[in-house]
């Protein structure tokens, strides 16, 4: 594990007061929602509304709906961002978003998607999963696997493929990549984890909440919106293990020093470390969950994103020296 942090000592003043004024608003709020049908469907447009202000995608992008039935089994549904001049086709990332698998989809997260694509020059295609209350483990997770696979069939090889999530979409990003190992499949060829969740239950992120809460949410209110899609399932796959995950891909993971989740993130380096896998761990002073999403508000957004793609390029061009070196080596 290579723990990197922002070279700055504190975030900047921009980055410090956002994080003091959502602790005041948008925390208590958030907090005072019920997670009921009607609860749920006012956050989910609340949330929306705030990452189009906050995050609007690149102006120029070309964003194309996906929605392919197949005979058994969940349908690929998503939709494909290109950001203006992003005319690459040697690569795609395949991107999971977050917000506790009940709130956000591919249109919320297209100030990210955009901008990812944008900083790799690479189309990406993010993955709208179903949503809970009305579908729990495992719908979320088949459905990624189901997007996963519509890439490897629409030729796209495993080692050209790169997973990106934040929050529950780097729990499914990191669940996916044990999965194909698990199966002996050839694993994606990088991941990159915004603010992942490694627990559940949340209690890494209690621990940490003790010494600093939280500017955004509790750890308590996290699992309550969590346990809508886990419903008290107990299956092996939701408590992710790493044995034999030495083939796990090279992973980036960023997380903000002022979320509970920092802890998850800490953790789930330290666990591909473990392993035997590679793993770089970047934790920004002062930041919010999934900063990365909020680039009207604080600088340091478009800096991690550049630092994300700069990790994508340089993962994707070691896959390329490494498949060279083989065909000249079968030769």
């Amino acid at each position: 594990m290579r723990l990197q942090i922002e070279p700055r000592r504190h975030g900047s003043l921009r980055s410090r007061v956002t994080a003091d004024l959502t602790a005041v608003t948008l925390r208590p709020l958030t907090l005072a929602i019920p997670l009921n049908t009607s609860g749920i469907r006012f956050t989910r447009g609340l949330v929306a509304t705030f990452m189009a202000a906050v995050g609007p995608p690149i102006r120029g992008s070309r964003i194309s709906r996906v929605a392919k039935p197949v005979a058994t089994g969940p349908s690929p549904r998503g939709e494909w961002v290109r950001a203006p001049g992003a005319d690459r086709e040697d690569a795609v990332i395949l991107y999971i978003h977050g917000s506790g698998y009940a709130i956000c989809s591919a249109r919320t997260h297209r100030g990210i998607t955009t901008r990812l694509s944008a900083r790799t020059g690479l189309p990406v295609f993010a993955c709208d999963y179903r949503l809970a209350p009305s579908h729990r483990f495992p719908s979320a997770a088949d459905d990624v696997r189901a997007a996963y696979d519509w890439l490897l069939g629409e030729g796209h090889p495993a080692d050209r493929i790169v997973l990106a999530g934040d929050s529950a979409g780097g729990h499914l990003a990191v669940d996916l990549a044990l999965e194909l190992i698990r199966e002996g499949r050839t694993p994606p060829a990088a991941l990159v984890a915004f603010s992942p969740v490694l627990d559940l239950s949340m209690a890494l992120a209690a621990s940490r909440e003790r010494m600093r809460r939280d500017p955004m949410t509790s750890a308590s209110r996290a699992a309550s919106l969590v346990d809508l899609y886990v419903a008290g399932e107990t299956h092996p796959r939701l408590r992710l293990t790493f044995d034999g995950a030495d083939r796990f891909p090279p992973t980036l993971v960023q997380a903000g020093g002022r979320e509970m989740l920092a802890a998850d993130a800490i953790e789930l380096a330290r666990c591909l470390e473990s392993a035997g896998a590679r793993c770089q761990l970047e934790v920004w002073p002062e930041q919010m969950h999934v900063f990365q999403a909020l680039p009207r508000l604080v600088p340091e957004a478009d800096r991690a994103l550049a630092r994300a793609a700069a990790f994508v390029d340089a993962e994707l061009e070691a896959q390329s020296r490494r498949g060279a070196l083989t065909l000249v080596k079968e030769a």
